[in-house]
Parts: structure tokens; sequence; C-alpha cells
């Protein structure tokens, strides 16, 4: 019987964010704002073996819950990830994340003539073409844009 370790120790309180697909959780960091100068706990483990996804992203974050527009945000680069939110050292809620059908006011157009890049008080909306591969669709100029654009 294989004995289990744990490679990144557990919080007390905080963030889980599991299932990022290997490779992409310095992304995450970066959606999340997450630099050299936080004053909490963040734990990042890089190509983890899973029995899910081969090897797999792990990140948790001590004292910080996560907004809508970030979830939003890493359903863009992780969708299957999974979100737990600890609580005394205890998971007290789990649940995936899950790209909704329009993404309002979190992404920029890379389009420079589209409205939303002008001074106009139009906030950016996407709608959500393909989710593999990711490909959205701006509903005003209707550039398209897939996750490298999203994250450039």
């Amino acid at each position: 019987m294989e004995e289990k370790t744990l490679k990144i120790s557990k919080i007390k309180d905080g963030t889980v964010i599991d299932h990022i697909p290997s490779g992409k959780a310095l992304r995450v960091l970066s959606i999340l704002g997450i630099r050299d100068d936080v004053d909490y706990t963040v734990s990042v483990g890089m190509h983890v073996p899973s029995s899910k996804m081969e090897y797999k992203d792990v990140i948790k974050i001590e004292n910080r819950s996560l907004d809508k527009n970030e979830l939003d945000m890493i359903s863009l680069t992780a969708p299957n990830a999974t979100i737990s939110i600890i609580k005394n050292y205890e998971i007290s809620e789990k649940f995936k994340v899950e790209l909704p059908p329009k993404l309002i006011g979190i992404i920029k157009c890379k389009n420079q003539n589209c409205i939303t890049n002008t001074r106009e008080p139009v906030k950016p909306e996407f709608e959500i073409v393909s989710r593999h591969p990711l490909v959205l669709r701006c509903v005003y100029c209707q550039r398209t844009m897939n996750e490298r654009d999203v994250f450039e």
C-alpha cells in the first residue's frame, strides 16, 4: 500500500484552488494579483501527481477568499478547478468554478478600435464561443480572442 504524504501543509482558514492544469498556477496567481509583497501565506504546488489529471497544480491561500470576478477569470484558464473554502482546518464549502455564459467588465478587448477601448462608458462584454479550446467573442466589435489573447 502506497503511503500518502502532504506536499503542501494544511491551512487554518482561507482558500484552496485545486485541479489547476499543470503549469497554470503562476497564471492563477497573476489573476489573483498575488505578488511577492503579500502579507499572508501562499503555498503553490506545481506538477503534482494526480489520479484525475496525471499532473496538476494546487494553490493554498491563507486568510483570503475569492470574489466572483476572480472565480470567473480562474475558470478561463482552469475550467475544471475546484475551490475549497477552509475554516479551522476543515473544508466548509467546496465547488467547481463555472465559466459564465458572458463575461462583463473583467477582461479587455484586444481590438484597439473597439468601443470598449475608447472613452465611452461601455464595459467590455464577451460571449463564450467555445470552452475547449477557449474562444471568446466581443459583443461590440465581434473580435474573437483565445486564452493566450486574454492573458497577454
